[in-house]
Parts: structure tokens; C-alpha cells; sequence
């Protein structure tokens, strides 16, 4: 989402840390740089003034000026403006579950934000991570099959759904959602309220009626990040008419320009809280200030990456696999495994993205073609070989290629690449084990680079 922004503010720090000293004029030059990106990512016009007028009061002064390293003196400046534009060093609110069960927590939002599949994502996060028993109820009564909706992804998520009585009003149906989780022991309600295209009347006060009678402990506002100033606006209008906790930000790995995520903590005055990155259902992420911040500058986001490969990697699988490697048994079955986790994380785009500097090797990564369809496309490829092939690929001569070419749908060009790629990685794995651990560590990233030139 912050992809634009971070490559246009990272090309004016980077003029920044090639000079040995500043001036108040650099400074100056670099702020009005700064500025015209933030408005060029439709970051609303006070947010942007507020940013830069604060940069400018730390910026322009003898500390910076006579530092050492003036340039990241500024970077660091700038990392600091955008933490507190986007809530804070303590911004990362989360969920709040200090209440009584049942805790009622009421999504709202229009029509098309992804309203209806965040509320099942919340809840497989609170089922999953929380240990909640959660119940979901949809109030949409309006869009036609959203009730259904609802209940296909109850059960995706593994959690209860409320049944469908047709005829009931959204008030009446949140009261009898409250009412059986009560009478069930449910720690926590969902309520899925009906979306309009545009803020009306009638939206309100059917919101507004089923807050006070529901009184939910949390009132989330789900926005889409693509629909940039539109968004903040949404939020406004929904804070000052019905009031919200927290907001969940959708859509946050397409192309927005961020601005949206810039804005709206300044103009609402409430945090956010989630972000939705793609239709699958553990596809949510807890919102952090710091770590935003850093993606935008470059610095990368090895915290959540840490997170990650700790929610998707099987670490009995893991230290299988390691040892294995030791003795260099890696095989392409091992391979396979391998590009499965990677595809669990998020593709290796995603986990680039929260790498320290990627940017400075963006043109290698585009050319490696390193997403998920070729990463899909290589799994197919060996899932086409028999187990003893996948065990020793040495035997796959031309027949075996056109055979798992075929049954792959892919060209024997593909399967050649993929059997050079895998061979260059068994060996430089050799290579590593033979210089010990130390070497691994010191030769590992080195070697990779290699196989990443040659595209896929």
C-alpha cells in the first residue's frame, strides 16, 4: 500500500545521506519534497502540514545540522513525525476484551469494504489466538444472501453462527444474538450490520438503534484502503454520528497510495486498530505506528516477519528439515515443503516488503519474478514427478521432462530451470555445511543472491 510513498521519500533521504553536511536550505528542499509526496499519496492537506511543520521544528536546528550524520539524523526525524501521524509509539491498540462476557462488538461500515468477511476473520483471530468462543450473527438484512455469506464463513473459521429467522429486524436479531450467547457462554458477539453505497439516514439510525441497545464494548469501522480521502471521509461521518472504537483497514495489499492510513487517525481521532490484506481468512494483521513507519522508510519490519514465520512454520517440520540439511539429504520434496511456507507467509513479496532495504535490490527482485504464481507453478511442477524422482531428480532425463511438463502445464524449459535452480541450492548448501555454522551464517545470504538472477 505505502510502496509509491516509501520509494518517493526514500529517493529524497537518500540525496540527503550522500552529502557529508546540511543546511538549513537542504532541509528545506528535502521538506518540500517530503511534502509534495505525502499530497501526491492523498494524504489529507492538514495531516501533511502537521507532518512537515513538525519534521521542519526538529530538523532545522544545530543538533542536526552539526551531527555526524545529519542525513539520518532527518530520516530518523521524518520516522518519528509519521509514528506520531499515525497513532503514536503505543498506537498498537488491538482488540479490547476487558469486559464481561458475552462482549458484543459491532462492525460497521458501507457497502462493498469488506465488512462481512473481516467479521470473519476477527473471528478466527479471537477463536484461534484468544481462545474465545465466538459467536457471529449478521444483521444485514438487505443485501441479498449476506446472512448466508456470514454463515459459510462461520464455518470456514470454525465458529457458531446465529440461525437465520427470516422476517426479523436487525434490532431484533442482535437481541437474540446477545440472548443466546448469554444463555450459551459465549465470550464473544460479532455483529455484522447491514452497509448502504453511500451514508444515509437510515443507515445511521439503524446503527445507532442497534448500538444502545446492544451497547457494544467495541464499534469497529471497516474502510477500504482504496478508496483513499473517500475513506477518511466514511470515518468522519461514522465517528461524529454514531461513534467508533477502532478502525479496520481492507484491502491494504493492493495499490493505494496510503494516504487514507495517514490520515485517519489526525481527522478521526481513532486508532486503527486492524488491517485486511486479502480474501483469506487469516489474512489480518494487528496495526503497529512503528512498524508502518518503518516500511515506508525502508527500514523493514522484521518484528512482524518474526510473527509470521512463527504463526505459519511448523517447527517440528523445521528442525526435521535442519537437520536434514546438515547432512545434506535436501531433497526437492524438501524443496516443495519449503515453497509451501513461503506461500503461507505471504509469497516472497510480501516478506520482502518487511526486509530492511529491500528497495535497493527492487530491480533484481523483479526480474527473479518471485511471486506467487511462480512459486504455484514450481510446486506443480514437481508434484508431477513420482517420488523417486522428487527423491533423486538426478534421473529425470528427456522423456521424465516432457512427461512432468505435461502434467504440470508447464515447458520443458520450465522444468529444466527448476531442476538448475534446485541444484545450484543443494550445493551451495553443501558449501555451507562444510564452512560450518559460523560460515553459514556469514555465506548464506551471499550465495542466495546468485539464484535470484536467474529468473523463473
Amino acid at each position: 500500500m505505502f510502496e509509491a510513498l516509501g520509494n518517493r521519500l526514500q529517493g529524497v533521504f537518500d540525496r540527503l545521506r550522500g552529502r557529508g553536511a546540511l543546511s538549513e536550505a537542504d532541509v528545506s528542499d528535502a521538506l518540500r519534497e517530503v511534502r509534495v509526496a505525502l499530497l501526491e499519496a492523498d494524504v489529507a492537506l492538514p495531516v501533511v502540514k502537521d507532518i512537515t511543520a513538525r519534521v521542519r521544528e526538529r530538523a532545522v536546528g544545530q543538533e542536526v545540522i552539526r551531527s555526524i550524520q545529519p542525513g539520518q539524523q532527518v530520516v530518523k526525524i521524518v520516522h518519528d513525525a509519521l509514528v506520531e501521524a499515525l497513532g503514536g509509539a503505543d498506537g498498537a491498540k488491538g482488540l479490547d476484551l476487558a469486559a464481561p462476557a458475552p462482549l458484543p462488538i459491532l462492525m460497521v461500515g458501507l457497502q462493498g469494504s469488506g465488512k462481512t468477511t473481516t467479521s470473519g476473520k476477527i473471528a478466527l483471530r479471537l477463536r484461534t489466538r484468544e481462545r474465545k468462543k465466538v459467536l457471529l450473527a449478521s444483521l444485514d438484512v438487505h443485501r441479498p444472501a449476506a446472512q448466508l455469506q456470514l454463515q459459510q464463513l462461520a464455518q470456514r473459521a470454525e465458529v457458531a453462527c446465529l440461525e437465520i429467522v427470516p422476517g426479523q429486524t436487525p434490532l431484533q436479531i442482535a437481541e437474540r444474538a446477545m440472548a443466546r450467547a448469554r444463555g450459551e457462554l459465549f465470550d464473544v458477539v460479532i455483529l455484522d450490520t447491514a452497509g448502504r453505497l453511500s451514508i444515509d439516514e437510515a443507515l445511521m439510525a439503524e446503527v445507532a438503534a442497534v448500538k444502545a441497545a446492544v451497547r457494544p464494548h467495541e464499534t469497529l469501522l471497516v474502510v477500504d484502503a482504496m478508496t483513499g480521502q473517500d475513506a477518511v471521509q466514511t470515518a468522519r461521518a461514522f465517528n461524529e454520528q454514531v461513534g467508533v472504537t477502532g478502525i479496520v483497514m481492507t484491502r491494504v495489499d493492493g495499490d493505494a497510495r496510503g494516504g487514507a492510513a495517514l490520515s485517519m487517525r489526525a481527522v478521526t481521532g481513532a486508532p486503527i486498530k486492524l488491517l485486511g490484506a486479502g480474501e483469506k481468512l487469516d489474512a489480518l494483521e494487528e496495526f503497529h505506528p512503528d512498524r508502518i513507519a518503518g516500511r515506508i522508510l525502508g527500514m523493514g519490519d522484521i518484528v512482524s516477519l518474526v510473527e509470521r514465520a512463527a504463526e505459519t512454520i511448523d517447527q517440528a517440520e523445521a528442525e526435521k528439515l535442519a537437520a536434514r540439511m546438515q547432512k545434506g539429504q535436501f531433497s526437492l520434496e524438501d524443496y516443495a515443503q519449503q515453497l509451501k511456507q513461503i506461500g503461507k507467509m505471504g509469497g516472497m513479496g510480501g516478506l520482502m516488503g518487511m526486509l530492511p532495504g529491500v528497495s535497493k535490490i527492487k530491480a533484481q527482485l523483479a526480474d527473479a519474478n518471485l511471486d506467487t504464481t511462480i512459486l504455484k507453478k514450481q510446486a506443480a511442477i514437481i508434484g508431477s514427478m513420482t517420488p523417486k524422482e522428487r527423491r533423486a531428480p538426478e534421473i529425470i532425463k528427456a522423456s521424465r521432462k516432457k512427461r512432468i511438463a505435461a502434467g504440470s502445464g508447464s515447458s520443458v524449459q520450465e522444468v529444466n530451470r527448476l531442476l538448475k535452480q534446485f541444484e545450484d541450492m543443494r550445493d551451495m548448501m553443501k558449501r555451507m555445511n562444510k564452512m560450518g555454522q559460523k560460515g553459514m551464517m556469514r555465506g548464506g545470504l551471499a550465495s542466495l543472491l546468485p539464484g535470484m538472477k536467474r529468473p523463473f
